[in-house]
């Protein structure tokens, strides 16, 4: 895996013969009580290696774009206009800085309901951001957010209740816990894996270290943390990577293990 382009919203990663594209949608600011011990508590104290701006914890939010030049599938879609913070739905203008045509956009794989990952499926004037879009994968926990404003894309999404294979390359893999449908993607080519991951990690400077902190809104805190350790042991192994909507953008890094927990190396500089 390596970094070959970026711009002010994206970078471009050669991963075997595929590529990824990072798609940032901007960032969301929330208060550090968000952070919960093993007993469903407020972290008490906060430690110094967490950064705040001004008193809240900074998220960023990613997107994912795979393509092998043939086919390809969009992880996630940020939040369009549906979100308070205008920090956030920048998606559209990423997508125009990597040179992706959303007219070419069949397939969309969603790692969850919640708003700032799905509701790019509708842009700010109210169309389909993906006119020729087939598919949306997204876990059979949460398909019944494709209500209201999404309601239109109702027949074309395809329930994941097991892990399946969206093409060649990518699998789906259930991870509930933050919500019911929460769901991985497994992107593999020969040169590796790389896991594609929504609400798994929060707070990277904090949840590598300490994995067994959780996020008040995970649905199932213990479930939750069981997927996080699982996941974060496989992406341990050689040849794994990780691409988190909420590491810092651009949001791919390997993990190695460190002490009780877990050491995170970027393989881009920050963007944003």
């Amino acid at each position: 895996m390596r970094l070959i382009s970026s711009g002010r919203h994206h970078a471009t990663f050669e991963f075997g013969d595929l590529r990824v594209i990072s798609l940032r949608d901007g960032y969301i600011d929330m208060p550090p009580t968000r952070l919960r011990d093993e007993d469903g508590r407020a972290l008490p104290v906060l430690p110094p290696v967490v950064p705040l701006v001004g008193d809240n914890l900074r998220l960023s939010v990613n997107a994912f774009f795979v393509t092998d030049g043939t086919r390809s599938v969009l992880i996630d879609t940020g939040a369009s206009n549906n979100w308070h913070d205008p920090t956030m739905g920048l998606i559209y203008d990423a997508l125009d800085e990597a040179g992706i045509d959303r007219a070419k956009v069949t397939d969309v794989a969603i790692t969850h309901r919640h708003e700032d990952h799905v509701s790019g499926l509708i842009a700010p004037d109210g169309s389909e951001a993906f006119p020729e879009l087939e598919r949306v994968w997204m876990g059979a926990g949460d398909t019944s957010v494709f209500t209201g404003r999404l309601e239109p894309i109702r027949d074309r999404v395809v329930s994941v209740s097991g892990p399946v294979a969206i093409n060649d390359w990518t699998t789906a893999i259930p991870t509930p816990g933050h919500t019911p449908g929460h769901t991985v993607y497994d992107v593999s080519c020969g040169t590796g894996h790389l896991l594609v991951w929504g609400d798994t990690v929060h707070v990277p400077t904090l949840q590598f270290d300490q994995p067994n902190v959780s996020w008040e809104l995970d649905g199932n805190q213990a479930q939750a943390r069981a997927a996080r350790a699982a996941l974060l042991e496989q992406l341990a192994q050689p040849h794994h990577f990780v691409a988190g909507a909420h590491l810092d953008s651009p949001g791919i890094a390997r993990i190695a293990r460190s002490g009780n927990g877990y050491a995170l190396e970027y393989l881009a500089p920050p963007i944003g």
